[in-house]
């Protein structure tokens, strides 16, 4: 059977508030388009801020982009209006920033109904701790996605991040852990440089290695590289159709020998979501 696979390579957070951004985003390579009404919008623009994003869902124009919205922590002066102006939008997730608790994501689910897709930015201490819990009561609350959040988890650590960002990768792997546990999506923290495309390029490789499935992102320049490390390359794309190929008429077969190396049914499974997620990006493009 083929897998259902939608690429999120790449998925760009903007700002609520700048209308010239969203209309840009209805252009752009990226697989996701993220309107934030949190970290990007300041106080006095909250407001405003939401009118613009439910107004651009209801708009729509992002083609086969997936739409999110981040919304305000529930602590603040604006979450719980976030949350209720998003009830009934015609989007794909709405994304809860510093999640730490199951009671937090079974609120929002509550409050937005049976509506979009929940995502999860995991971006504090307690978040990291509570994450079996959290993906525990996935399915129950419609969560689909966890979000690595770099910049706030660095923070809180005190850490001093370096371009291999060595403090954050236990917390990085746990977060892909808990993830596929539970069969959900795994985003990769944002990258802060903007110019720099190796060192972009090389940030991306790394998230791809500890198995996240795409990358956030705060600028367009940074999607090229986004895609392109977490998208399937022509090798590995051939690697997988000749294992599918081997495969053909031997499914019931639990290991078979290729080139020299024994390959089994988990391999398979592998080659068909490779395959499944370069048609996918194909159909896209």
């Amino acid at each position: 059977m083929t897998p259902v696979v939608r690429p999120r390579r790449s998925a760009l957070f903007l700002p609520a508030s700048n209308a010239r951004a969203i209309a840009k985003a209805r252009t752009l390579p990226c697989d996701v388009v993220i309107l934030d009404l949190e970290d990007a919008v300041a106080p006095a623009q909250k407001d405003a801020a939401r009118a613009a994003a439910v107004a651009a869902v209801r708009e729509g124009g992002f083609g086969a982009r997936e739409l999110v919205v981040r919304v305000n922590a529930p602590n603040t002066p604006w979450g719980a209006q976030d949350l209720v102006a998003l009830r009934g939008a015609a989007l794909d997730a709405v994304l809860l920033p510093k999640l730490e608790n199951v009671a937090t994501l079974s609120r929002a689910r509550a409050a937005l109904g049976g509506g979009p897709a929940l995502w999860a930015m995991i971006e504090t201490c307690a978040g990291v701790l509570a994450l079996p819990a959290i993906v525990a009561a996935a399915a129950a609350n419609g969560l689909a996605t966890l979000v690595a959040g770099t910049n706030d988890l660095a923070r809180e650590l005190r850490c001093r991040v370096g371009p291999d960002r060595a403090p954050l990768l236990p917390m990085l792997a746990h977060i892909v852990l808990a993830a596929r546990s539970a069969g959900l999506v795994a985003l990769d923290g944002v990258i802060n440089t903007l110019d720099d495309q190796a060192a972009i390029a090389a940030e991306c490789a790394q998230g791809r290695d500890y198995g996240f499935d795409g990358k956030t992102l705060i600028h367009p320049a940074q999607i090229a590289a986004a895609n392109d490390a977490f998208g399937p390359s022509g090798n590995d794309v051939e690697a997988a159709r000749m294992l599918a190929a081997a495969f053909d008429g031997r499914e019931d077969e639990g290991a078979i020998r290729i080139d020299g190396r024994m390959v089994e049914r988990l391999h398979l499974e592998e080659a068909r979501r490779v395959l499944a997620l370069a048609a996918a990006i194909a159909a896209r493009n």
